[in-house]
């Protein structure tokens, strides 16, 4: 009981010192229709989240990057989403989010199966590794959305993604499996390789996906992108994935098609 008070006081003090002004969450809400479609008491929790999740992150500008609070609270907003029923322990592993304003290019090398090394370089939006930090672009960040706010047929949240990736990695393998009770563990492992199978089919028939083809790269890539479209298209999620919305409703508790 005294853990709990003193926990609990902790917290408090936190989301004090911490408060989101009511002008700069009304402007998030603004740019992130997403987010205000939920309901009064979830609006509620998610602002008390991001000033916890504020008080315990670090937010690192580079080459000469402001971090103002209007980033801040973007990022934070969209992180604790997924979270929202989950708690912010989710994300204890790590502290440093690194914003860029542009994207990242970064050099890759692998070795294939033949031996031979090959080096290029990739341009990252975001970048989540286990231990942290997190990267985020903010030109990516500001350019998130949804299909029914910009016309486009596919869903893109960088900050969702990678930190869907963060919970995938709280067991330390980035694999599409986050931690789960086994009997969980294996219900999640049969629908989601099915339902990965599937989307990889429609991708190399050059079918239209709500969620981003990038999720036929690999099954954590399917995972992160489905909940990109979980959170910010619910409702065309569950009509055109009913199995995969399902077994994300279940993982995250929440139900944002209804409101939930």
């Amino acid at each position: 009981m005294i853990l709990k008070a003193l926990r609990d006081w902790r917290e408090r003090r936190a989301v004090e010192r911490h408060a989101i002004p009511d002008a700069l969450w009304q402007l998030t809400l603004l740019r992130y229709p997403f987010l205000a479609q939920r309901s009064e008491a979830d609006l509620a929790e998610l602002r008390r989240l991001c000033s916890l999740f504020l008080a315990a992150k670090e937010f690192h500008g580079v080459d000469g990057f402001e971090v103002t609070d209007e980033v801040a609270v973007a990022v934070a907003a969209q992180a604790c989403l997924p979270v929202l029923r989950l708690g912010l322990d989710w994300y204890d592993g790590f502290v440093g989010i690194v914003m860029h304003e542009g994207e990242v290019v970064a050099p890759r090398r692998f070795e294939d199966e033949d031996g031979v090394v090959h080096e290029y370089d990739e341009e990252l939006a975001g970048e989540a590794m286990e231990g942290g930090p997190l990267m985020l672009s903010w030109n990516a960040v500001a350019a998130s959305h949804d299909p029914a706010q910009f016309g486009v047929d596919e869903v893109f949240n960088v900050v969702i993604h990678e930190f869907a990736h963060v919970m995938d990695m709280r067991d330390g393998a980035a694999d599409g499996v986050p931690p789960l009770p086994v009997a969980e563990r294996e219900r999640w492992i049969e629908v989601i390789d099915t339902e990965w199978a599937r989307f990889c089919d429609r991708v190399d028939a050059g079918e239209q996906t709500l969620i981003d083809p990038y999720g036929a790269e690999a099954v954590e890539e399917f995972f992160a992108v489905a909940a990109e479209a979980f959170f910010v298209a619910p409702q065309a999620l569950r009509a055109e994935e009913p199995a995969m919305y399902a077994l994300l409703a279940g993982f995250f508790q929440q139900d944002p098609a209804a409101g939930a």
